[in-house]
């Protein structure tokens, strides 16, 4: 599965429809890929809070139906990282999209972990509430957004519905990035999936600069490429037969035990 990881930058002075341009002109790059991957809500910028009201589409505003057209084109799955997605009843929500080779939209998620901490997400945006996964010629995939990877749960109720590749699009903040090689190795090893997490660059609204470092890591925990600080493209070439293969001969994920439910006794109540 040859997979291209796309860093984007989206600073605070480039018009967005200028942006969506330079990005096509990017993912156009990317020909020959089976798996393209973009990271969060990289149109508006994710820091760009002021501006989330007026920026926001619904699920087939303009950004998703030109993405659905880069697909097609290359003949390729994309994943184009999150879109701040307006519903009909007004609510606004962290909202990552993975389209198939023909266009179509394969699957949605909502960002269930929206993040409150030095960022106004949680104020501005709905949770997400469902999760889900997609199957694919490429194997059945997840996907989660940034902030989640700190839930380990969410990463198990996706392998728990057939997950064998997770996709993660992020706004990762540089300052943290230490965290970010942390959890992004931690949850390929336990659940055994190839995670495959792109990340935005660059300097965004607030001064927050993000930290990049896109990177794949496999069910052993190697990682098999990680990209650099700066916009561009990077390629990788990844045996998902590796999934397997980890499963098989190192079982973990078979040898699960749920521990036994306590009831309180009357004392303890």
């Amino acid at each position: 599965m040859r997979t291209a990881l796309v860093q984007v930058a989206s600073p605070a002075a480039e018009p967005v429809v200028q942006r969506r341009e330079r990005v096509a002109a990017m993912v156009a790059e990317t020909a020959g890929a089976d798996l393209v991957v973009l990271p969060e809500l990289w149109m508006p910028g994710y820091f760009a809070f002021d501006a989330y009201p007026e920026l926001a589409e619904p699920l087939h505003g303009d950004t998703v139906m030109a993405a659905r057209e880069w697909a097609r084109r290359l003949g390729c799955h994309l994943h184009m990282g999150s879109v701040l997605e307006r519903t009909d009843d007004g609510r606004l929500h962290n909202t990552a999209v993975l389209i198939g080779p023909d266009g179509g939209i394969l699957h949605t998620y909502r960002k269930m972990h929206v993040f409150g901490y030095q960022s106004r997400e949680a104020e501005l945006l709905s949770p997400g509430e469902t999760t889900g996964t997609a199957a694919t010629a490429l194997g059945r995939i997840g996907t989660t957004t940034c902030y989640d990877l700190r839930f380990p749960e969410l990463y198990r109720t996706l392998v728990d519905e057939g997950a064998e590749t997770i996709v993660v699009c992020s706004a990762w903040p540089a300052v943290r990035r230490h965290h970010w090689r942390l959890f992004t190795a931690t949850r390929a090893v336990e659940e055994q999936v190839v995670l495959i997490a792109c990340n935005a660059v660059g300097e965004q609204a607030g001064g927050v600069r993000l930290g990049g470092h896109s990177r794949i890591v496999d069910p052993w925990g190697d990682v098999l490429v990680e990209a650099g600080d700066d916009e561009g493209i990077t390629f990788c070439d990844v045996d998902t037969s590796v999934i397997q293969s980890a499963r098989t001969e190192f079982p973990v994920l078979a040898d699960r035990r749920l521990p036994a439910v306590h009831t309180p006794t009357r004392n303890e109540v």
